[in-house]
């Protein structure tokens, strides 16, 4: 029944909207170098006084935690659900913005463009107008909705930490900081690190190098090997002989050959998108007739535990999956070794149904049983709100209702904001087949959808605290 009054009033309020997503965006709020009373550098601090003054201006009773977040609440009554959006962003690149700078914001063919537009400041007004729409209809709630605004989602979410110290979780939060129509489980994560010494030189024919990797979350492209006494002619048949896939060249490296492996990147949630430089040229060495020293075995043992086309964990033995939430997947990303030492580092994505006993000790056995050494991380648990729960089911027709688009729940291997909460999901604004260039160059956000968006959150609020 308030549909038509909230619609008309986002509808009429939407240039208003635009310009307080450009105040926001104007700011650089890069995480920097914690001062005193500013957590997370002059940028976080910045933005959040900058939306204190906005969410005020608007008669919402605000409370900034020492400027780790600001929060705005809807009334005084019993507290029924959470908004969770962020103000930071992530580094940017200046000179690779090609429609506008960073932190310049601008309207372009029915797009907002700007360093935080899709993620996450955009969002945040549009849950801000949703808040809006309703007080200002003069539509009564009898239970409270609060707007929580955080300084750094991108790196690490203390500003949660801090918060949630402090503050009871709500019955009911969603995050605007995702997909439509409704995520409601992420998967939990492994992200371990292993390696190996030796006190002896190795015996020739061998490796005596490897380098791939600076972060653990992407399938690496990139990869190089030094190996001692081989020919080039050795080297070379086993490039031609290759089925990997898999780009190699060979190169004479003083009384050495170089071999260096380009592959494709992807996410480290689907290894399956990429392919794996690293694993594929540990493949290729195995194929060599390199000596049986211990360096020669480690490398040849890791290739074991992380076959190229094992995206699954089976040679870890922890393949295991579920309905709700799918199948474990392993990324190794990072190895080095040279001289005495070798340190890996792979990235697991793990369904409901993973536990420490059923992933992280079969793992650590696993290296055992190799000679690998490896560090105490336990896995970081699944996250899963059923998708028969209250919220998850009117959120669900909060978006059928103004895309017209039967919606099911999604299950995704990466981490929202919501991930350490019980009762938390992620709901909008991006939408299946745009990309938004978000943590990337020309950032921006379709104009359409962020009004939407607002429409869809206003609807989201009357269901679940009316």
């Amino acid at each position: 029944m308030y549909r038509e009054i909230l619609d008309r009033y986002i509808d009429e309020h939407k240039e208003e909207m635009l310009e307080d997503v450009k105040t926001l965006v104007r700011v650089d709020s890069v995480r920097g170098e914690a001062k005193e009373g500013m957590p997370f550098g002059e940028g976080p601090a910045k933005v959040i006084e900058v939306a204190e003054k906005m969410l005020s201006g608007y008669g919402f009773k605000t409370t900034n935690y020492d400027n780790y977040v600001i929060t705005a609440d809807f009334n005084d009554e019993e507290k029924q659900l959470d908004i969770l959006a962020h103000l930071d962003v992530v580094p940017v690149s200046p000179s690779d913005w090609t429609v506008t700078a960073p932190f310049e914001p601008v309207i372009l063919d029915g797009k907002i463009y700007g360093r935080g537009t899709a993620d996450d400041k955009g969002p945040a007004v549009a849950a801000l107008y949703a808040m809006r729409a309703i007080r200002e209809s003069g539509i009564q709630l009898p239970k409270n909705v609060r707007l929580i605004l955080g300084a750094d989602e991108e790196c690490g979410s203390g500003d949660l930490e801090y918060y949630y110290k402090k503050e009871a979780e709500a019955p009911m939060t969603f995050t605007p900081d995702a997909n439509f129509p409704v995520i409601n489980i992420e998967k939990g994560r492994l992200a371990k690190e292993f390696g190996a010494e030796f006190s002896e030189e190795p015996v020739l024919p061998a490796v005596t190098a490897f380098h791939c990797g600076t972060a653990v979350n992407i399938v690496p492209a990139n990869a190089f090997a030094v190996v001692k006494g081989l020919s080039m002619e050795t080297v070379n048949a086993a490039i031609a002989s290759d089925e990997s896939g898999a780009a190699f060249t060979a190169s004479a490296c003083e009384d050495a050959i170089k071999i260096v492996a380009k592959g494709v990147p992807f996410h480290a949630s689907m290894p399956d998108g990429g392919n794996n430089a690293l694993c594929s040229l540990l493949e290729l060495l195995g194929t060599l007739p390199l000596s049986d020293c211990p360096q020669n075995r480690t490398l040849k043992a890791i290739s074991g535990l992380f076959p190229r086309t094992d995206y699954y964990g089976e040679a870890l033995g922890v393949n295991i999956e579920d309905e709700v939430s799918g199948k474990l997947t392993m990324n190794l990303g990072i190895l080095n070794y040279e001289g005495s030492t070798l340190c890996g580092q792979f990235d697991s994505r793990v369904p409901v149904c993973g536990n420490n006993e059923n992933v992280t000790r079969v793992i650590e056995n696993k290296f055992a049983e190799n000679g690998l050494s490896y560090d105490s991380v336990l896995l970081t648990p699944p996250h899963y709100v059923p998708a028969d729960s209250e919220l998850v089911q009117a959120l669900m027709a909060c978006y059928e209702n103004y895309t017209g688009i039967k919606g099911e729940p999604i299950a995704i291997g990466g981490g929202t904001y919501v991930h350490e909460l019980e009762r938390g999901v992620a709901f909008g604004c991006e939408m299946d087949g745009v990309d938004n260039h978000m943590h990337g160059n020309d950032e921006f956000m379709e104009i359409d959808v962020l009004v939407m968006s607002a429409k869809i959150f206003a609807d989201a609020i009357i269901r679940l605290c009316k």
